[in-house]
């Protein structure tokens, strides 16, 4: 069978590139992206999480990075190919929201991260990805324009009428049922994909990516091939034209040579 010439590689991070279990990027896969870039292969990290978030990831020396779920897409060399906040009226109705309903969430910009309100079962989330807990924010002294991306934590039967009410303007993904990722809308990782494709004068038919969440699901069904964790959520496996195996179990690396990327 012939397979699709790969120049470039997307790679979600929780549950695609770090273990849940260890918060170690595997072996395989460091010896899997190592490869791809001996052979010129671009390697573009694509994540929900904020632009402060995943410095210990630096190692891999990815050539670009799409964070925010697509809302900030920057090169190695720190040059800003793309930036989209919130808009400033979603916000605001999300702090009144607060004023008279119970709600954690969390506001993300390029500078910080800070939350409202931390439940025992939102402290124990961060520690699951092992994050720390942002610090408090104060909801008088939010700049309502610099917000790229907030999670809201509800769960996805509350989801739909929250966000037709509270945030019309806004779009929201997720990867676990305690939050949902929120976003401008039209935004996703699939827009990240066609910035970096556009800066590096790659086709969609010489992509791949990988990814496990419901945020993932957009990129995996733009590019060329899209495939699924072992341990990804039902959902993402339905649209992935492949599923490897586990994250643990070498899934990046066992599907890189399934395709004869690497």
């Amino acid at each position: 069978m012939q397979y699709p010439k790969i120049k470039a590689v997307f790679f979600d991070i929780d549950g695609t590139l770090l273990s849940f279990k260890t918060h170690q990027v595997p072996a395989s896969t460091q010896k899997a992206i190592e490869q791809l870039q001996r052979q010129g292969i671009k390697v573009i990290l694509s994540t929900g999480r904020s632009i402060n978030s995943i410095d210990h990831l630096n190692f891999l020396d990815f050539d670009g990075f799409i964070t925010f779920n697509g809302g900030y897409c920057v090169t190695q060399e720190n040059d800003v190919l793309f930036r989209q906040a919130i808009h400033p009226n979603d916000i605001k109705s999300v702090l009144n929201y607060t004023k008279a309903h119970p709600l954690s969430f969390s506001l993300m910009s390029e500078k910080e991260i800070t939350i409202y309100d931390v439940t025992p079962e939102i402290a124990g989330m961060y520690a699951h990805l092992n994050l720390p807990v942002p610090p408090l924010v104060d909801i008088d002294k939010v700049d309502t324009s610099s917000i790229l991306q907030t999670n809201i934590f509800i769960g996805p039967k509350e989801e739909h009428a929250f966000m037709k009410k509270v945030m019309p303007n806004s779009v929201a993904s997720r990867w676990t049922p305690l939050f949902a990722d929120v976003n401008p809308k039209g935004q996703s990782k699939q827009v990240g994909v066609d910035i970096f494709c556009k800066h590096f004068g790659l086709d969609i038919t010489e992509t791949m990516a990988f990814g496990d969440g419901g945020n993932d699901i957009t990129m995996l069904k733009h590019v060329a091939i899209g495939v699924a964790m072992g341990n990804a959520n039902p959902e993402v496996k339905e649209i992935a034209d492949y599923i490897t195996t586990d994250v643990d179990d070498d899934g990046i690396w066992n599907a890189l040579n399934y395709f004869k990327v690497i």
